[in-house]
């Protein structure tokens, strides 16, 4: 199972560093919409949408996205998403969402759909927008994650012991965690030591901010990214399946790959741009 899932996870690292580093901003903004369409997809399934609503689903996220006028900002200098939908996804991810995998209600299906909006269409936005700004900024920014899933994985199989949330993913451990923020906080201190002025996160007053603040900034994207990942897990638990899906051999669905960064990204966007 390991080997599986690091041969598709080199082979969709691959096409994601090809279309970041090679697209024009237009190519780029296409390659984010096939990702949230796939995405809404296996959303809609979680939610036992019928076949025909979950087609109308995705087409409809698809062109809420992709339409200029309906996500694009005019006069925001390329913004795909104006910062009041960076704003609430922000307040969904620190309050709403710790608070619905504490309590765990059981929401009726449009409302699940509605959430689903607002977890998936600010997370693709700013994909967009961090790489517009700067690619290998949303690429540092995504190896944050991607260092604190992996540092979690093997922390957790090597000294895991502590449950962090039996009830919704039996397999994931404080002592993960404990490995994951370790790992994170190496990186910032390598980002703090070899980063430039411009990768640092912006201070309230719109200037950026001391390279120490990188370590806060990246600890607090790292257990977003925690928060992320019990939320899906949470949502699978309810729709009674191990995956979203089966497009990535190892790892499932396309949400079980990004669950973490839907939570992060937006947060990333109000770290690091203005």
């Amino acid at each position: 199972m390991l080997k599986t899932r690091v041969l598709t996870a080199a082979v969709f690292l691959a096409l994601f560093l090809a279309a970041l580093l090679l697209l024009p901003q237009s190519g780029w903004m296409i390659f984010c919409a096939l990702g949230l369409g796939v995405a809404a997809w296996e959303w809609g399934g979680l939610v036992r949408l019928a076949k025909a609503a979950r087609c109308a689903w995705t087409a409809c996220l698809m062109a809420f996205f992709l339409v200029p006028g309906l996500v694009t900002v005019p006069g925001t200098s390329g913004r795909h998403a104006p910062l009041w939908a960076y704003y609430a996804a922000a307040v969904f991810w620190v309050v709403l969402a710790p608070l619905w995998i504490w309590r765990r209600p059981h929401l009726a299906q449009p409302l699940v759909l509605v959430v689903g909006v607002a977890v998936l269409v600010p997370a693709f936005a700013a994909l967009v927008d961090l790489r517009h700004d700067r690619p290998m900024l949303l690429l540092a920014v995504l190896a944050t994650v991607w260092l604190s899933d992996t540092a979690a994985y093997f922390a957790g199989r090597r000294f895991g012991k502590r449950k962090l949330a039996p009830a919704i993913s039996p397999g994931k451990t404080w002592e993960g965690v404990a490995g994951a923020l370790a790992a994170v906080t190496l990186y910032a201190l390598a980002w703090a030591g070899l980063g430039s002025p411009a990768s640092m996160p912006v201070a309230p007053d719109g200037t950026r901010s001391g390279a120490l603040w990188i370590v806060p900034v990246l600890l607090a994207l790292a257990v977003a990214g925690m928060i992320g990942d019990l939320f899906e897990s949470l949502i699978k638990r309810e729709a009674g399946v191990k995956d979203s899906g089966t497009l990535l051999p190892g790892h499932g669905g396309m949400l079980d790959r990004i669950d973490a960064l839907l939570a992060m990204l937006p947060l990333a966007v109000l770290a690091f741009t203005r």
